[in-house]
């Protein structure tokens, strides 16, 4: 019997007789050359794993640091009452569960000026020359400053009057903590986001320096502070393209842990809605592909698998995936799987019209306009997706948990597409009918009527009371002869869309799909039977 509470040297033999690969080499507890921050199922799957081969390939001295700045509750919960340990459960097609002990978590701290004991130790981390680089997994909206409407969203509008002194949002407390490491001697540093949106590098420079810039015009701080931060010798905010299926922890891998003979396992969901546990179950295939631009260095990041690369191809891999060969096709199960009454992606792509629509939007809508990175080939990842890993029936992911954030994807997942026809001389935006129908699909999921006529609660999102406030007069089998008057806000809305489908001319079709949609009891169903016949 195994509690993963106690530290696994207690029970290497226990370990040893279940078959679970176990660490080589002594985890460092001095000051990190790394810090993550965002402590959920991706960095425990992902970015634990590859510290972890690091480690035992004596390329990283000291364990990661990690980082919670969302919910307090993580560190304590999923990491301290388990000294940091992560038992990593890797699902294979074939049914076999592979198991691997992490332990290259040093620490986990909820990083927050009010945590005081806590966030004075990340400020002498932050101030120290041995952290190289800091990774982050906090989801796309986390770097997001503004609402919908463009206005500051108050927590900003908050750390932008008070300074450095005491930030809330994860990106003053970042920023902050820059400042700490400007002030020690400028120190230099890579800030690299993980997160699973185009251009991330991009977006999470952009927001440091608006907080940045508005402390400095309100001088909070030294005006030397915005130079250091676009000083690419002194501070890189790389890009990166991240693809792994993590899905929440499974109560069926959780009844196999303790069959084995895991004792203290359990599944944990915080009162902030965190879905966590001692155990992270992910799939098998997996890539990183990070810009390689590390001023104060780096461990020899290949050894963990991490594909290093220059800015343009990291970009050219991260178009490929992001807006061709897999998010759009997630988004595309999340949004009819949830009106279909689907609770599970696999099951999912076994769906006639399911399995067609995803690869409708893949090969036939995506890939003619995709750029071949070179590093991984468009046709034989798309080949890989549909055909291994979401059919793979051991990765217990389900179209709820993908359908979170949604408005907050589709400009990238879609947008980009559409864009590119747009502007191509060979093809026009006319040819596509596949996503047009999933942004059709969307609206009709805010309705929150499934294809029975039963009502269901939508994943979290953002921007979903400001939607079904505007979408609340539409009724399955009765719209309102001012349809398009009511959706036109939205289908103009290029933060949502990365384009006003009306000025672009695609709005028509996706109102039409809509009417299609929505027409009765079956209509979902009948619709997708038209199109993809």
């Amino acid at each position: 019997m195994i509690q993963l509470e106690k530290h696994w040297l207690e029970q290497k033999k226990a370990y040893e007789s279940l078959g679970v690969k176990i660490p080589k080499a002594k985890v460092g507890t001095g000051t990190p050359q790394w810090i993550h921050f965002g402590g959920g199922n991706l960095y425990r799957a992902m970015h634990a794993q590859i510290a972890q081969d690091l480690i035992d390939k004596h390329q990283l001295e000291n364990g990661v640091v990690v980082v919670e700045t969302f919910d307090e509750e993580v560190p304590e919960k999923a990491y301290q009452a388990y000294e940091n340990q992560i038992l990593q459960v890797v699902m294979k097609e074939d049914g076999q569960l592979q198991n691997r002990l992490l332990e290259a978590t040093q620490k986990a701290i909820y990083g927050n000026p009010q945590n005081t004991g806590e966030w004075n130790r990340l400020v002498d981390y932050f101030e120290s020359p041995i952290l190289e680089f800091v990774t982050l997994t906090i989801t796309e909206k986390g770097y997001g400053l503004k609402k919908s409407d463009g206005s500051l969203l108050p927590v900003i509008e908050k750390d932008m009057s008070e300074g450095p002194g005491s930030p809330s949002h994860t990106m003053s407390i970042i920023a902050s903590l820059l400042y700490k490491r400007y002030q020690s001697n400028q120190l230099p540093i890579a800030m690299v986001t993980t997160d699973n949106f185009s251009r991330n590098g991009e977006v999470f420079r952009k927001s440091i320096l608006t907080i940045a810039e508005s402390w400095m015009n309100k001088r909070l701080v030294a005006e030397g502070f915005l130079a250091y931060l676009k000083d690419t010798s002194k501070v890189t905010f790389p890009w990166s393209m991240i693809d792994r299926i993590t899905p929440n922890p499974s109560e069926d891998v959780l009844n196999v842990l303790k069959e084995k003979g895991f004792e203290d396992l359990k599944l944990i969901r915080t009162s902030k809605g965190t879905n966590i546990a001692p155990f992270v179950n992910t799939e098998e295939i997996h890539y990183l592909v990070v810009e390689d631009a590390f001023p104060n260095g780096r461990p020899d990041l290949t050894r963990g698998g991490i594909l290093l690369t220059d800015r343009e191809t990291v970009d050219k891999a991260d178009v490929m995936k992001v807006t061709t060969c897999l998010n759009p096709l997630h988004t595309a199960l999340a949004v009819y799987g949830c009106l279909l009454n689907f609770d599970s992606i696999a099951k999912e792509v076994q769906d006639t019209e399911l399995q067609k629509l995803v690869q409708k939007i893949g090969y036939q809508e995506g890939l003619p306009v995709v750029v071949d990175p070179e590093v991984i080939n468009p046709k034989e990842f798309i080949d890989e997706v549909v055909n291994k890993r979401l059919p793979n029936p051991y990765i217990p992911d389900t179209p709820q948990r993908i359908a979170s954030d949604t408005s907050q994807k589709i400009a990238i997942r879609y947008g980009e597409t559409i864009k590119k026809y747009n502007d191509s001389t060979d093809h026009s935006v006319e040819e596509l009918t596949f996503i047009p129908l999933v942004l059709a699909g969307w609206l009709r999921y805010l309705m929150a009527v499934d294809d029975n006529g039963d009502s269901f609660v939508p994943s979290p999102d953002p921007l979903l009371d400001e939607l079904q406030e505007a979408l609340k007069d539409l009724q399955l089998g009765n719209l309102p002869a001012n349809l398009e008057e009511i959706l036109h806000p939205i289908l103009a809305n290029q933060n949502i869309f990365g384009v006003d489908l009306f000025e672009i001319k695609l709005a028509d079709k996706v109102i039409g799909y809509f009417k299609e949609l929505t027409q009765g009891k079956g209509s979902v169903r009948t619709t997708l039977k038209k199109y993809l016949a």
